[in-house]
């Protein structure tokens, strides 16, 4: 009688565990993210082979930064992403953990008849007296000055930027307030500005859909938008003085000496960066996750999936001419995952042992 009472209560108790697991698995079928649109193409990439290596959905709303900021803060996502870092300050106050995941570049692209991808030589002046108004017309003497080799029609410039809030104007506004004390004192960096001139386009595809359709157009848009959508980008005099075209090579030459270690909450900007090749307009995309995981298995499946895009993502990242972290850097990400990251009971959400893996 005693030996068949525990058979039933082992039976039980393998049910009950089996039971569980399956809940936990089924609920760690899907995550759900939203925010920037700078990283949009290759979170996309990633969650589509994430899904066939695994069966877990990553669920990507491409919203732009200041709406992941927002539901990340008000826990209606698993994670936000952002192009525009957020202070320590920022961090602790709302509970939340941010850490770097792929680095980009911005690019400014144009509509010009004529005039080919790479052909069109622009100085931070010039781009910021563009985009404040008062470089009105393609054949201005600044702009002809700079291209003599070049015949610029005599039309209209037709500004076209962000309506939403943005990481990707942030890091554009970051860069124009560094070269310009007009643009530092008239408009400034933020997610959103008041605009001095143009037309607004929601999310990076918004605006390379109003610039491929506007003759006489420029606009900015991260370089994998440029590429898929065959924009035509222009040249940009860095801070060395040297006109460099958008690539991963200067991307790459852009974050060379970013001081990871000693950025608080990895809070760390890569506009107007020095070095001969650096693209000027380059910058890092940003994910956010609330520090305590009231879900702990959907909190274990998101940093599972940003490991793997951080093991096996890197070609795909190349591909889409995004600069893969360096090992280094995933190395301090993942030390800040078993640090900071824990479950409603405190208890640790990640180990040095799962990193290495």
């Amino acid at each position: 009688m005693r030996k068949t009472l525990m058979r039933a209560l082992v039976v039980a108790a393998v049910m009950i565990a089996g039971a569980a697991n399956a809940a936990v698995a089924s609920e760690s079928k899907q995550i759900n993210g939203a925010g920037a649109t700078f990283p949009y193409p290759i979170y996309s990439k990633w969650a589509m082979a994430y899904y066939k290596a695994t069966g877990v959905r990553v669920n990507y709303q491409s919203i732009g930064s200041g709406g992941g900021i927002k539901q990340i803060k008000a826990g209606t996502v698993d994670f936000g992403a952002s192009d525009a870092p957020l202070t320590k300050q920022e961090l602790d106050a709302a509970g939340l953990v941010q850490f770097p995941m792929i680095i980009g570049g911005v690019v400014p692209v144009v509509n010009l008849p004529g005039v080919k991808s790479g052909m069109l030589k622009l100085t931070p002046q010039t781009l910021a007296g563009i985009f404040l108004g008062r470089i009105k017309r393609w054949d201005d003497p600044a702009l002809q000055e700079l291209n003599p080799e070049l015949t610029l029609p005599g039309r209209p410039i037709t500004v076209v930027h962000r309506s939403d809030g943005s990481g990707t104007t942030w890091v554009f506004t970051n860069y124009l307030s560094k070269v310009s004390s007009n643009w530092q004192r008239q408009v400034g960096n933020a997610k959103a500005v008041s605009w001095p001139t143009g037309i607004g386009g929601k999310g990076n595809e918004g605006v390379a859909s109003y610039v491929a359709r506007l003759k006489g157009g420029i606009g900015y848009v991260e370089f994998a938008y440029a590429l898929q959508n065959q924009m035509n980008y222009v040249l940009l005099r860095n801070r060395a003085g040297n006109f460099t075209r958008p690539s991963i090579e200067t991307f790459q030459a852009a974050a060379a000496g970013a001081d990871w270690v000693h950025a608080p909450g990895f809070y760390l900007v890569l506009t107007n960066q020095p070095g001969r090749q650096s693209w000027p307009i380059s910058g890092a995309s940003f994910i956010l996750m609330h520090k305590i995981q009231d879900d702990r298995t959907a909190g274990r499946t998101a940093l599972e999936f940003f490991a793997w895009c951080f093991e096996h993502g890197n070609e795909m990242a190349v591909d889409l001419h995004y600069v893969p972290l360096p090992r280094s850097v995933v190395d301090q990400v993942q030390n800040v995952w078993q640090k900071r990251f824990v479950g409603s009971k405190h208890q640790s959400l990640w180990t040095r042992a799962e990193s290495a893996e």
